[in-house]
Formats: C-alpha cells, sequence, structure tokens
C-alpha cells in the first residue's frame, strides 16, 4: 500500500462560509460570524445544524464520525454506517455518497478517515479493528497490517468498541498514525496507544512506533489531527445521562515518547514517558451563540462531537471544523463547529 503526501492545506471557503446558500439544506441554522471565546487558545466562529435529519439519494445523512478535505476544497464526511459522503465545501450540502463495505460485502463501523494526495480514501474501522484503503468510488484496494496486541479480543486485548476511531498522516505524509478510543485489557484504565506505519521502499507500509497517551478520567479519544509541526490535535470525549457530554481538544507532541509497542502493559510505570498534552478548550466553556440541545447538556452547544478536520491556516490559528455524530437519534444533532485554534 502506497501512504503520498496528503494536502495539508484547503481551500479557505470552507471555514469562511457566512450562511447557506440556496443549494444547501432547507433547514438550515448558521450563526452569525465572528470570534467568540472558548479559551486563550480556541475561538468559535458559528455552528450549523444544516445537515440534522436530513437524507441524499434516500441515504441518511449522519452518524459521522471523521472528516478529510479534498484537493478541490470539497469537504468529505464519514459515516460509521458504512457511507462516505462528498459534501459542497461551503455550503455543506452532499453532493455524493458512496456505500463502504468490508471484502465480504458486510458493513464498516467505519471511524476514522484520511484522503491521500492521489485521492484514495484511507478508512479505519473498529470492529477488527482495520485501516483500508478505498478507490473514490468505494473500492478496496489494500488493507494495512494491524499488530495483534491492538486487536479486539478473543485475538487481541483491545475492547469492543474502543479500537481505532482517530486517524491522521502526520507532517510530511510518510506516517499515518491512528489513534484507540480506550485502553487496552492489562493497560491502565486512562492510558490508550496511539499506533503509527511508515512508508518503506516500494510503496509497501508497516507498523512503526507505538505511543501512549493518558486521557482525562472516564473519556475516550475519537479523534487525532497532526499540525503540520508535528504536535497533534486530540479531541477527548465522554457521556453521562442526565448530564451530558463532555468534549476537550488537546494539543499533544509524540516527539518525545517512548515507544511502546513492545511494552506490553502500560501502567504509568517508571521509563514510560507518555505524549505531553497540553488543555487548548473545554467545549463546555464556549458561548453557546443561541444553540439548542434535545438532551441535557452543560451547554446546549454540546453534543457528540466525533469528527474533526484541519481546513486552513490564518497568519496565527489554525481552523478546525469539528462534527457531532447524531447516531441516528432523535435526541441528538448533526452538527458543524467551525473554530479558530492558537498552538
Amino acid at each position: 500500500m502506497r501512504l503520498r503526501t496528503v494536502l495539508a492545506t484547503a481551500t479557505a471557503g470552507l471555514a469562511a462560509a457566512t450562511c447557506l446558500t440556496a443549494a444547501g439544506p432547507a433547514n438550515a441554522h448558521v450563526t452569525s460570524p465572528g470570534r467568540h471565546a472558548c479559551s486563550p487558545s480556541v475561538s468559535i466562529d458559528r455552528y450549523s445544524d444544516a445537515l440534522d435529519k436530513t437524507t441524499f439519494e434516500g441515504t441518511f445523512v449522519g452518524n459521522f464520525s471523521a472528516l478529510a478535505v479534498d484537493r478541490d476544497g470539497s469537504l468529505a464526511a464519514l459515516s460509521d454506517r458504512s457511507s462516505l459522503f462528498d459534501l459542497n465545501g461551503r455550503t455543506l450540502a452532499p453532493k455524493k455518497a458512496v456505500p463502504l463495505a468490508d471484502e465480504n460485502g458486510a458493513a464498516l463501523d467505519s471511524e476514522g478517515l484520511v484522503i491521500d494526495r492521489d485521492g484514495t480514501r484511507l478508512i479505519s474501522s473498529e470492529t477488527e479493528p482495520s485501516i483500508r484503503r478505498h478507490s473514490r468510488d468505494g473500492r478496496i484496494l489494500d488493507r494495512l497490517p494491524v499488530p495483534d496486541a491492538l486487536r479486539v479480543a478473543p485475538a487481541g486485548r483491545a475492547v469492543s468498541n474502543g479500537t481505532f476511531e482517530g486517524l491522521t498522516l502526520l507532517s510530511g505524509g510518510r506516517t499515518l498514525l491512528a489513534s484507540m478510543e480506550y485502553a487496552l485489557t492489562g493497560d491502565s484504565a486512562d492510558i490508550v496507544r496511539f499506533q503509527t506505519w511508515n512508508r518503506i521502499k516500494g510503496g509497501h507500509v508497516e507498523p512503526g512506533r507505538q505511543y501512549a497517551y493518558r486521557a482525562d478520567t472516564g473519556l475516550g479519544v475519537p479523534e487525532v489531527q497532526a499540525t503540520p509541526d508535528g504536535r497533534l490535535l486530540v479531541l477527548e470525549r465522554g457521556f453521562t445521562a442526565g448530564v451530558g457530554n463532555t468534549v476537550r481538544l488537546y494539543l499533544a507532541d509524540p516527539r518525545r515518547a517512548t515507544d511502546t509497542s513492545g511494552v506490553e502493559k502500560l501502567t504509568g510505570q517508571d521509563g514510560v514517558r507518555l505524549i505531553k498534552k497540553t488543555l487548548l478548550a473545554d467545549i463546555v466553556n464556549c458561548p453557546s451563540l443561541g444553540a439548542t440541545a434535545k438532551q441535557p447538556q452543560a451547554n446546549p452547544l454540546l453534543d457528540n462531537i466525533e469528527g474533526m478536520a484541519i481546513t486552513g491556516r490564518t497568519s496565527d490559528r489554525l481552523k478546525v471544523l469539528l462534527v457531532s455524530d447524531d447516531n441516528q437519534n432523535a435526541v441528538q444533532t448533526t452538527r458543524f463547529y467551525y473554530l479558530r485554534v492558537r498552538i
């Protein structure tokens, strides 16, 4: 399998759109643009519920687990129910829906997405887990090897629905990184593993270094995105019934972390340097911007945020787009969040 340099920048149109055009969904809700502070490092320009509970050519639009920006400025949005959508970068209006399946035609629990320079789609599924390379029309082209310990028990030590949620190409495009959502059995409950793959001679890839990341108590890691300087934006997320979602955005640096690929059990032991992380923002502290919630939330802006993409940058900030996974549930919302992040 080949991993080529991914296009790290996208057209500014995605993050600069201020409203939906007439081509957008009729139930669009987009706030006025402007910088509203969530923290000293993060501000939110606006949010959009434009795609909430909509359909496109008979396919439900939602269940979004990942985002990626294509070379033409369009937005790819991955549904964890085996669909990959092509959205208009300005209006969010769907342009195409591609069905996904495994080698036997079964549905994928698709969670992570990277668009390579040649247009192929690298998509992780947390069922096994797996990472496959797909063509634009959804055909499987190749599959990456996965270390045995990261496989779901009994094949490995991973827990069901707790494997490859995040997927990103590191700066330079030669190394792919996938984040586990939860800890392996035998590791400390708050330590999750980040696995890498490196491109080697001939265009093939093989597993590379592995890192340990400590999530906040009770939270998992649904998404990671590489920054241009080799660091990572990391989403942490959790849910408490009757209280709502917790979503935090961290800046993490794996460059001095220990390679844990040979460490059987991670317990916070001496000699293992974890990925260093710095809190950028707790999304509960963002202004609500008039958003409403369909279930209890400490901030009505919050929902089950699961996807993230860096869509561009200004002189001092990254433009970051988040999306929530509504689980096709009446009390959850498909919501896009337009952030500016200083790192």
